[in-house]
């Protein structure tokens, strides 16, 4: 008897890297071994020195072939077994552990557009839908576009066993959103490069691509983000963190942003329930700032903040540690741990 693994990994496409993924049939009960693939070809490294190793880190069940059968994420290393320069995963990983004790956790709102014929799905030829407006958790064939899709990736996700939430349908037509968490920052960030990769491959059976572009239509129309949820102990336990970990945010304002995904400033403007991406502000439900508290958040005197400005996307390997850097460290020095 024997299975199939589907090795994925996440390449060196810039300015956003892409998700790459490969068969191996192993032998039933067998460990999954590290691989190798042609580096020169995912635009991490030259013809001349072309091998790329992958390491798995993470398995499931893959809920699309069935069976024994398992999608496997890998970390890219180079031939000495060190982090490829790409490899975000192992930047995360070290920081995760030093700020462990305060129990860091995130959600995270991942946002996506299906676009079909060179155009957003339900957007007619050479022209445009009726405005924004009866789109967003709406229903009806006249409104909605691509919910087969959409349940078929929440099926799916499930069955992966992947820390999924949530879905709904958002502003724009065509346009969607899948929620994983609350988990850990590693948890976080794996199952959500997995359920893309699911999104990615489902799509693929209804003739559909899936892009996560911040901004895929100009103009009045919404842009697609990442948000990001997250809290640590302290900030389930009081209000005071809460504070805190928003003013540490607000003064590590550009280094954040300029590594929350390609084409912020485009999404980012101020209008279309978006922050102007060099104008830091939070505020209780106010979908106009850079951090959102929850009103229930400020009612209970506890709880999470919510993040508004990674754009849909973001590498979550990157966003997670800065947030947890920031926020953890802040909240270590004023003693609200």
């Amino acid at each position: 008897m024997v299975f199939k693994a589907e090795y994925i990994w996440i390449d060196g496409t810039a300015p956003t890297a892409k998700l790459r993924s490969k068969t191996r049939v192993l032998a039933d009960g067998a460990d999954l071994p590290t691989w190798g693939f042609d580096g020169s070809s995912t635009n991490q490294a030259l013809g001349s020195a072309s091998d790329c190793v992958l390491k798995p880190v993470f398995t499931c069940p893959d809920p699309i072939r069935g069976g024994a059968n398992v999608l496997v994420l890998c970390e890219v290393l180079d031939t000495e077994m060190a982090p490829h320069p790409t490899n975000t995963r192992a930047l995360l990983t070290p920081v995760a552990d030093q700020f462990a004790e305060q129990e860091p956790i995130f959600g995270i709102e991942q946002e996506y557009t299906f676009f079909a014929d060179n155009r957003p799905l339900g957007f007619p030829a050479g022209g445009f839908p009726a405005p924004q407006g009866g789109y967003y958790c709406g229903v009806g064939a006249d409104e909605i576009f691509g919910r087969a899709i959409v349940e078929k990736h929440l099926d799916h996700c499930i069955a992966a066993g992947l820390a999924v939430c949530g879905i709904n349908a958002e502003v724009m037509p065509g346009q969607w959103e899948f929620q994983i968490g609350p988990v850990d920052a590693v948890t976080a960030s794996d199952h959500l490069w997995i359920a893309r990769w699911l999104l990615y491959r489902t799509a693929e059976d209804f003739g559909v691509a899936a892009t996560l572009d911040p901004k895929p239509v100009r103009g009045d129309w919404n842009g697609a983000g990442a948000h990001t949820n997250f809290s640590t102990r302290a900030m389930r336990e009081g209000y005071a963190p809460i504070i805190t970990a928003c003013e540490a945010l607000g003064d590590n304002v550009l280094d954040h942003v300029h590594n929350y995904g390609f084409g912020i400033e485009g999404r980012l403007t101020g209008q279309h329930e978006t922050a102007p991406w060099n104008v830091f502000s939070y505020g209780v439900s106010d979908r106009g700032a850079s951090i959102r508290i929850p009103w229930q958040v400020e009612v209970e005197q506890k709880g999470y903040i919510e993040d508004r400005r990674p754009n849909a996307n973001c590498d979550p390997y990157v966003v997670t540690r800065l947030i947890v850097n920031t926020c953890c460290s802040a909240l270590e020095k004023a003693g609200q741990v």
